[in-house]
């Protein structure tokens, strides 16, 4: 449970239907923000998790809406952003949590090119639109502020989350298309952050280990000793849970990161602090 309070602000979330961006929705909803545009190529997955946002909506106007998207189409993209923008009057905050995961298990020598091919265009392709239809419109906002103990706070004009990996920063065996894409998203987030920074609008990436989300299940299905590996390497003996992972989101949406920009935190329990780790007992 979030325990950092927004009480406003507009979100627009990506793969809002399932996974970090589903808890990540609810956790606004329950920080205070006063509306979510929930998108999602799933449709009716994201408008079950819309429904499911009211349930725990502080804000006392509380309104979510859910939208159909698909990340690697530019008018697609640019259709949410207009959606939320025409219903909502602004974005304050926005998640790009949408892509897809490790497909292919080959290793370098036995990668298929079309497995390449889409992971790049629907982790970095994705993720660039996103990122720059959302970051037009928050340029051209008036900015959001709160009142704290200490006066009045800006956040600026919005802040930027994209959703990367622990392979945003190491490599594994068999992943190469996967761990190029989240290193690229490192890009994405570090040039937006110098690009937007006359703008006020903040860009930073949270990039988590396993987390238990049905992408990580259907990986353990494909890969069935991979519940052991996880055992093995992480500290905890165990994958994050959702809410591990969207309330750093919701913390980097708060006046409590005001100051934090261009910058990517990795959440896997220590996992990758040396080559090897030893359990935690």
């Amino acid at each position: 449970m979030s325990k950092i309070a927004l009480n406003d602000g507009v979100a627009l979330i990506t793969g809002a239907a399932s996974g970090i961006g589903k808890e990540t929705a609810l956790a606004l909803a329950e920080a205070g923000v006063r509306a979510i545009a929930l998108a999602d190529i799933n449709e009716q997955g994201a408008l079950e998790a819309a429904q499911e946002s009211r349930r725990y909506a502080k804000h006392a106007s509380y309104r979510s809406l859910a939208i159909k998207v698909d990340i690697v189409d530019e008018e697609s993209v640019q259709t949410i952003v207009d959606t939320t923008f025409r219903e909502f009057g602004r974005i304050d905050f926005s998640v790009n949590s949408a892509g897809m995961g490790n497909i292919s298990g080959a290793i370098t020598p036995n990668l298929a090119v079309d497995v390449f091919n889409k992971t790049v265009e629907t982790n970095i392709k994705g993720t660039m639109l996103c990122v720059r239809a959302v970051a037009k419109v928050m340029a051209d906002q008036g900015p959001l502020s709160y009142t704290s103990r200490h006066g009045t706070r800006s956040l600026g004009r919005g802040s930027i989350i994209n959703v990367g990996s622990v392979n945003s920063h190491v490599a594994a065996p068999g992943m190469l298309s996967y761990t190029t894409s989240k290193h690229a998203l490192i890009g994405i987030t570090k040039s937006a952050a110098i690009d937007t920074l006359k703008s006020h609008i903040r860009v930073n990436a949270v990039c988590p280990s396993w987390v238990d989300t049905p992408m990580n299940h259907a990986s353990l299905q494909r890969v069935p000793q991979l519940a052991q590996i996880i055992k093995a390497v992480s500290p905890l003996q165990q994958v994050a849970t959702t809410d591990e992972v969207a309330d750093y989101i919701v913390f980097l949406c708060s006046p409590s990161a005001s100051y934090i920009n261009g910058t990517s935190l990795v959440i896997d329990a220590g996992a990758t602090l040396t080559a090897h780790v030893s359990r935690v007992t």
